[in-house]
């Protein structure tokens, strides 16, 4: 501060003909001491100087117009609030508690040190952009830890990450506790640690584990420590070596280096801290104001005052990059400029050659206060120098990877910068191929749990935080395609999930095709059929003159196997793709199939049973249901399924639709009927015309006639029952395209069992019997 003042005192262009002074008071980094300084240097009830102050030509009742600190938040909490009634500028240069953002409660305080806040934020970014999900924190009992943490956590929070956990080092720590934040430390299963603290602080903790040797941490420094020398001694790079942390801008000061190498002690009685000082650097003892004890003075070599300060190498001394001293020489400057627009400089004669500045009317510390907040410039190393609405500078930091250099020191190397003025995304840069880590070159891995692969999905364990979590994998139907996916997405319709549910491919269409085995089988056995009834009409067409096949009513009989040829070729239409076609006309050619066979059937019994009536003296019943008849109740059985089909085809036809609820992977192309009630009219139709022609034919089956085929239709009808009724439940538990065969299977079995029932011993007895198909064979007379 003393040499920002000397040098804008020597600047023509700043407050030119104006001479700056200043009061330096301690506060001993304590809320009571800084407040009685802070009060003391504004009221202007200022104790006597102890030692001339260079380039102060005030009076010593003259209260300040601004004040420069504190360094820590909660002393400047205290200043602040105390003196931001009276608009007394508070500038500081290290308080980075975001409650001091409050102008409501600190309505004069500024800073050209970034808030925690943005602070906070780097660091969640920071921990976002090497996946840290499980960090640990520790910090102290100050505002500027309890406040930065909290931040930290809500904002870690919100990005998905978890404390695990979280130490306070008191004020005044005990070996019990700092052993028992040590534990915790090896202990955890974070990789990674936050802390909020000074150097000081840390020590105790710090020194505990270098002694227990925990090199797996990796710490992550707060802007407080993460350029402290302190920590960077032999004892702690086992464990600090690797560091990453966010520090302040740094910049190198022309002339500040020879400035401080200027300093000399007092050669005055009282004491000064420059003696104390310049005794503890040489180890020698002052004779005015020596602070060593008389033990210590009889040992220790006298002072000559002119001790080389460059012989020895101290923080004090090295300005090879200021950070937090360049927050002081921005305050200081920030100041003058807001003086400069206060008074007018170099604008009050302007038709002059004069320069200077309006000293002749006095400010109060208000009018400061506002050019203050409205200072904008570019300083002489090219950074913008402004406040925002809350007092806050641009926030601009480096980030600092702490690695060994040749010497066996720590190097603090710059590996990034965070600029929280920039937009959404651009505001952390990092070059991580610079970075050494505390365990070599690769980058820690901190995390509750391992992030679940592609094909799985997250699932929290009850009372544990949301980062400790078990994976799952996906359910049918579903993908997750990425990393740590919390949920896995459903696939689109007719898409399913590939084996590892990492992806969606395209169902495979299912159906009863031409070309796969089953589908064969059924055509072969469909094709059979119809040549088998085609046989049989041939043969009953070279013998239609016989007694067998005239005895039986041979038009009824080629009827019978016309409709049953029917019967095995409609199953042909339940295979292939469906089709809105296909799905019509499948049911009504299985319907009126069927009804045209059990109808010529019925007729057969009807006939049986009326020829044994007619046998009885002067009974006319064989007239009563001749040919003619015989016709007419096919065509009206027949004529009645037709109408049922038609009714339930116009009105709601079965559809082509796909069912992918059958399997995963699959879509089972089928027609789905949108009436199922049409489907068991139709059936129900059938069923009933096959009761009437069982009931009948069983009352008939032991008549004597010849010529009955009672018994034969009789043995057909149990088979066709048997088919149908054990269809029901197949049909229901088949799955998928074995629904259609089942049906189809039906169809062929009550076909063939028709078929061979009723014309299979009629075709022996013509082939293999032949001299019982003649009148005396069949009337065995």
């Amino acid at each position: 501060m003393v040499f920002a003042i000397e040098e804008i005192n020597r600047n023509t262009t700043l407050l030119p003909g104006l001479t700056l002074g200043y009061r330096i008071m301690d506060s001993c980094d304590h809320v009571h001491t800084g407040l009685r300084g802070g009060l003391a240097l504004v009221s202007g009830s200022l104790p006597p100087r102890q030692s001339p102050t260079e380039g102060s030509q005030c009076t010593d009742n003259a209260p300040v117009s601004a004040l420069i600190g504190l360094a820590s938040s909660t002393p400047t909490r205290a200043v602040a609030h105390t003196l931001g009634p009276f608009g007394i500028p508070v500038v500081s240069y290290f308080a980075t508690c975001t409650c001091l953002t409050n102008k409501q409660v600190y309505p004069s305080f500024l800073r050209t040190v970034p808030s925690d806040m943005f602070q906070v934020q780097g660091l969640v970014q920071l921990v976002a952009h090497f996946s840290w999900h499980w960090v640990g924190t520790v910090g102290t009992e100050d505002d500027y830890s309890r406040y930065g943490i909290q931040a930290f956590s809500e904002q870690l929070q919100e990005w998905g990450g978890c404390l695990a956990f979280h130490q306070t080092i008191p004020k005044e720590p005990t070996v019990a506790k700092i052993r028992a934040i040590a534990d915790t430390l090896e202990s955890t299963t974070a990789r990674v640690v936050i802390a909020f603290a000074t150097e000081g602080q840390l020590l105790d903790l710090l020194t505990e584990v270098a002694r227990r040797n925990l090199t797996r941490l990796q710490w992550v420094a707060s802007e407080a420590w993460v350029t402290a020398s302190l920590l960077t001694t032999p004892e702690f790079q086992p464990v600090l070596a690797g560091t990453l942390g966010f520090s302040f801008r740094g910049t190198v000061i022309p002339g500040l280096s020879d400035f401080l190498l200027k300093v000399r002690p007092f050669p005055r009685p009282q004491s000064s801290f420059t003696n104390m000082f310049w005794e503890e650097l040489f180890g020698c003892k002052l004779v005015f104001g020596s602070h060593s004890s008389n033990t210590s003075s009889k040992t220790q070599p006298q002072c000559s005052g002119n001790e080389d300060l460059t012989s020895r190498k101290t923080s004090y001394s090295d300005v090879s990059q200021v950070r937090i001293s360049y927050n002081v020489y921005k305050a200081v400057y920030a100041i003058a400029h807001a003086l400069h627009e206060l008074l007018q400089c170099a604008t009050l004669w302007e038709n002059t050659t004069r320069v200077g500045c309006k000293t002749t009317t006095a400010f109060t510390p208000r009018q400061l206060l506002m050019h203050l907040k409205r200072v904008n410039f570019i300083n002489q190393f090219g950074e913008k120098v402004s406040f925002d609405s809350n007092g806050e500078p641009v926030p601009l930091y480096d980030i600092i990877n702490w690695q060994r250099d040749h010497k066996g020191g720590i190097l603090f190397k710059k590996v990034g910068s965070y600029d929280g003025s920039a937009p959404n995304g651009q505001q952390l840069w990092m070059d991580e191929d610079a970075i050494v880590w505390t365990e070599g070159h690769q980058a820690p891995v901190s995390v509750c749990s391992v992030a679940c692969p592609p094909g799985s999905r997250k699932a929290s364990r009850p009372g544990e935080a949301v980062c400790c979590f078990d994976c799952l994998p996906c359910a049918e139907g579903q993908i997750s395609n990425t990393t740590g996916a919390t949920e896995c997405l459903r696939c689109p319709l007719y898409y399913w999930s590939d084996r590892d549910r990492v992806a969606c491919i395209a169902g495979v269409e299912e159906f009863l095709s031409f070309q796969e085995t089953l589908g064969i089988i059924l055509v072969v056995l469909s094709l059979l059929g119809v040549s088998a009834a085609a046989v049989i009409t041939v043969i009953f067409l070279c013998h239609k003159t016989t007694p067998i096949v005239r005895a039986n009513n041979s038009e009824i009989s080629f009827l019978l196997l016309l409709s049953l040829k029917l019967c095995f070729l409609c199953s042909l239409v339940f295979m292939g793709r469906p089709s809105p076609w296909s799905c019509r006309a499948r049911q009504a050619a299985f319907g009126i199939s069927f009804v045209l066979s059990i109808s010529c059937i019925l007729v057969k019994t009807i006939v049986v049973l009326l020829a044994f009536r007619s046998t009885l003296p002067g009974s006319r019943k064989g007239q009563l249901f001749g040919p003619t008849q015989q016709r007419a109740f096919i065509f009206c059985c027949a004529a009645v399924q037709v109408v049922l089909c038609a009714s339930w085809l116009s009105v709601s036809p079965p559809v082509p639709t796909k069912n992918t609820a059958y399997q995963g992977g699959r879509i089972l192309l089928e027609c789905k009927g949108t009436w199922p009630q049409g489907f068991y009219l139709v059936l129900g139709y059938i069923g009933l015309l096959s009761c009437i022609c069982f009931v009948l034919a069983f009352m008939g089956r032991k008549l004597p006639d010849t010529f009955n085929e009672a018994k034969l239709i009789t043995f057909s009808m149990l088979i066709f029952f048997a088919v149908w009724i054990s269809f029901i439940p197949a049909h229901n538990s088949s799955p998928g395209k074995y629904t259609v065969a089942v049906e189809i299977f039906a169809i062929l079995a009550s076909s063939f069992g028709l078929l061979f029932c009723i014309f299979a011993p009629k075709c022996y007895i013509i082939l293999f019997k032949p001299e019982q198909n003649t009148k005396k064979g069949m009337t065995r007379k």
